[in-house]
């Protein structure tokens, strides 16, 4: 299992997130890898999420690489500074893409691409 399956299975487990109480909406995550091109999607109402592997639309879609998103899971990368580098693409509902950052590891101040959440 890599690191960004576990943090899906994570937020699936979770089932909730006190943080995203005033969050409602979709965002599918688009992660290429190695093994192809995996799909997310995380369903949001005020703080309840529900996560599939599902590539049906979705308010916002974050596309990335696989060492983005295992850098982004790992606290070792900003997202804002990622999505500013071209790193991370978002279309759709940039606003709610952002607010996802607060389900991320805060980078560490020696971190690889600067200190700051997303």
């Amino acid at each position: 299992m890599t690191s960004i399956d576990a943090f899906f299975d994570r937020l699936r487990r979770d089932g909730a997130d006190d943080r995203l109480v005033r969050v409602s909406g979709s965002v599918r995550f688009d992660i290429r890898g190695e093994r192809g091109l995996r799909h997310w999607r995380l369903d949001i109402d005020r703080g309840r999420l529900r996560v599939t592997e599902d590539d049906g639309p979705a308010s916002a879609v974050i596309r990335m690489s696989e060492q983005t998103a295992e850098a982004l899971v790992a606290g070792e990368m900003n997202g804002l500074a990622a999505i500013n580098r071209g790193e991370i693409m978002v279309d759709g509902d940039l606003a709610l893409a952002l607010r996802l950052g607060r389900l991320l590891p805060a980078p560490a101040a020696n971190g690889r691409h600067g200190g700051g959440g997303a």
